[in-house]
C-alpha cells in the first residue's frame, strides 16, 4: 500500500497573528477574519452547526455530490490529481476520488496534523492512489510548492467544496479565484470544482446565521476566548451578544459580535473601549445566483462552466476549465 506524504509549510507566528488581530479590532469598524473562528473548540462547534434545521447547506451540497455525480464524471478529467482545499478530515473529497476516477490526492489545510488521520484512513480505502497532505495558509490564495512533485501535464482538478468562497468580498474573491487559476497548470482538462451558497429569502439567511439552539451565537462568541490566548487580551464573553442581520447592498450575510454594555477591552501595550451597541464584525457570507459567479470565474480566467443546483436552487456546484 502507497503511504502518503506529508509537507507542512505553515509555521505559526505568534507575533504576526497578533499584530493582525489587534490592527483588526483597532480599525474603526472593529474586525477579525474568520479563520480566527476556528480553534479546536470552533471548529467542533462549526460542525454542530451542519446539522442545524436552519443551516442546511452542507446537506444540499452533498446531495447535489450524489445526485449529479455521473453528470460529473463525464466532464471532468480522468486520473487527475485533485487538490482538496481546506481539507480536514477528507470526506467530502473522498467520496469523489473512485467514482470520478482521480489519480492522486492533495489534501490542503493549514496544519497536516488536522488531516493526517484522515488520510491515513483514505489511503486504506484507495491503497494504489498517491496521497500527500500539504500544510499551508491559502487564504491569501494559493500557490502549490515544487516540493509537490506534480506532473504538468497530468490535469489538475481543485476542489474548493463548502461555500467558504463567500467569507471573501467579491474583490478578494476575484483575487483568490485567479490564484486557483494559475494553480490548475496547463494540463489538459484541468479546472476547478467549487460550492457556493445562492442568494434566499433575507429572514432565512439570517435565521441560518442565528439559529435557535443558539449553537451559531457560541461559535461567534468562542472567538473571544481564542483572541484573550492569542494576544492576552481580556474580552469576557457576557458582556457581548451575537448578531446576523442580511446586508443587501452586498448581498451578504454578516455576523457581528455587539457590546452589551460600555466595556474597555485591554491588551499588552493596548486598550480600546466599546461603546453600548459598537460590533465586531466577525465573518461575511457573501451569497450568489448562478449567472453572477460564472462571470466572476470568467473574469478570473476560468473558460466553459457547468453548474448543477438543487431542485429549489439553494446551492451549486460548479465545474469551470481552466483554458
Amino acid at each position: 500500500m502507497t503511504t502518503p506524504r506529508f509537507i507542512q509549510l505553515y509555521q505559526h507566528n505568534a507575533f504576526a497573528v497578533a499584530q493582525e488581530l489587534l490592527q483588526g479590532l483597532s480599525a474603526p469598524q472593529a474586525f477579525t477574519s474568520p479563520k480566527y473562528l476556528y480553534d479546536a473548540l470552533g471548529s467542533r462547534l462549526f460542525e454542530a452547526i451542519t446539522e442545524l434545521p436552519e443551516y442546511d447547506l452542507t446537506r444540499t451540497e452533498a446531495q447535489l455530490m450524489r445526485l449529479h455525480s455521473a453528470d460529473m464524471a463525464l466532464r471532468l478529467p480522468k486520473g487527475a490529481c485533485w487538490i482538496d482545499l481546506g481539507a480536514g478530515n477528507c470526506e467530502k473529497a473522498g467520496r469523489l476520488l473512485g467514482p470520478l476516477q482521480a489519480g492522486r490526492y492533495v489534501a490542503v489545510d493549514i496544519s497536516v496534523d488536522f488531516v493526517r488521520q484522515a488520510l491515513d484512513s483514505l489511503q486504506r480505502q484507495h491503497p494504489g492512489l498517491a496521497m500527500t497532505g500539504l500544510g499551508t495558509d491559502f487564504s491569501g490564495g494559493l500557490d502549490l510548492p515544487d516540493a509537490l512533485g506534480l506532473d504538468p501535464a497530468q490535469p489538475r482538478v481543485l476542489f474548493y467544496p463548502g461555500s467558504s468562497i463567500g467569507n471573501f468580498t467579491p474583490d478578494q474573491a476575484l483575487g483568490f479565484l485567479q490564484s486557483l487559476h494559475r494553480a490548475c497548470g496547463t494540463g489538459l482538462g484541468s479546472g476547478l470544482l467549487i460550492g457556493v451558497d445562492l442568494l434566499k429569502d433575507a429572514a432565512e439567511l439570517e435565521a441560518a446565521y442565528d439559529d435557535a439552539l443558539g449553537v451559531t451565537a457560541a461559535f461567534d462568541l468562542n472567538l473571544l476566548l481564542h483572541i484573550n490566548r492569542l494576544v492576552g487580551s481580556n474580552f469576557v464573553v457576557r458582556d457581548w451578544r451575537h448578531l446576523s442581520r442580511f446586508n443587501a447592498k452586498q448581498s451578504r450575510v454578516e455576523m457581528h459580535l455587539q457590546a452589551r454594555h460600555a466595556v474597555r477591552v485591554q491588551w499588552p501595550g493596548g486598550e480600546r473601549l466599546f461603546a453600548a451597541g459598537e460590533t465586531i464584525h466577525t465573518e461575511n457570507a457573501c451569497k450568489w445566483t448562478v449567472p453572477n459567479f460564472e462571470a466572476l470565474m470568467r473574469s478570473a480566467g476560468f473558460a466553459q462552466t457547468r453548474a448543477w443546483t438543487d431542485p429549489a436552487q439553494r446551492f451549486a456546484v460548479l465545474w469551470a476549465m481552466a483554458s
